[in-house]
């Protein structure tokens, strides 16, 4: 059976307008300018210590950098879904996926507690057939670990599956984990990505266009 396993943010859900919308909450608090949503919309895709460093320039490796992170989780969780929503077209190809019989997962780095509150909070929550976060194992993305774990909860054949996500990362875990790929190339793109390099078999304009791989079936019409 063909399955469709999402990356989360930048790919499934436009989470970026809360993402950044939390940053710059805190930046205000804190006596600075609120920045430019463009420039951070590409941080969105990577995480919280993306966002931190390119809000305030604190790594991981920075003392006080653990309570920002903290300050800043505080924040996002206040609002999770307060702008959040699927990407353009997302809602019908879900729909249609799902009256295929084409059952779908998520397969995020995000952590399970906001992945579990978004998706609820989206009424997603019961229609994936999966849903494995960045702390549900003890690896995360480009490992595949996470993607076969998916596929073992949902009783899928990682051969039959495809992996969306807007990240190199994403790219490299499903061609690890033997699965067929496509860049969602309404994601959160940098400048400096090269999604022509990740290696999938293809990058979608839109989130609509997984259907023209899925029909007559992605072997019949691409190989």
């Amino acid at each position: 059976m063909t399955a469709i396993l999402f990356d989360l943010d930048g790919t499934l859900l436009d989470t970026a307008p809360d993402l950044v919308g939390a940053l710059n909450r805190m930046r205000i608090e804190d006596g600075l300018p609120a920045l430019d949503y463009a420039s951070l919309r590409p941080a969105a895709s990577h995480g919280t210590d993306a966002l931190l460093a390119a809000g305030y320039g604190s790594t991981r490796h920075d003392a006080g950098h653990a309570a920002l992170r903290e300050r800043y989780l505080a924040q996002y969780r206040a609002r999770i879904a307060e702008c959040t929503a699927p990407f353009p077209g997302m809602d019908d190809t879900l729909a249609t996926l799902e009256a295929r019989g084409i059952a779908w997962g998520i397969v995020t780095n995000k952590p399970s507690a906001l992945t579990g509150a978004l998706l609820a909070a989206l009424g997603l929550d019961a229609r994936a057939c999966a849903v494995v976060s960045g702390d549900t194992l003890a690896v995360q993305k480009p490992d595949p670990a996470p993607l076969l774990h998916a596929c073992t909860l949902a009783g899928l054949d990682p051969a039959r599956c495809w992996y969306i996500g807007d990240a190199a990362r994403d790219i490299e875990a499903g061609s690890r984990a033997g699965m067929r790929t496509l860049v969602a190339g309404w994601g959160y793109l940098g400048p400096d990505d090269e999604p022509a390099a990740w290696g999938a078999d293809g990058t979608l304009a839109v989130p609509t266009e997984l259907l023209d791989w899925l029909d007559p079936g992605p072997e019949a019409a691409h190989d």
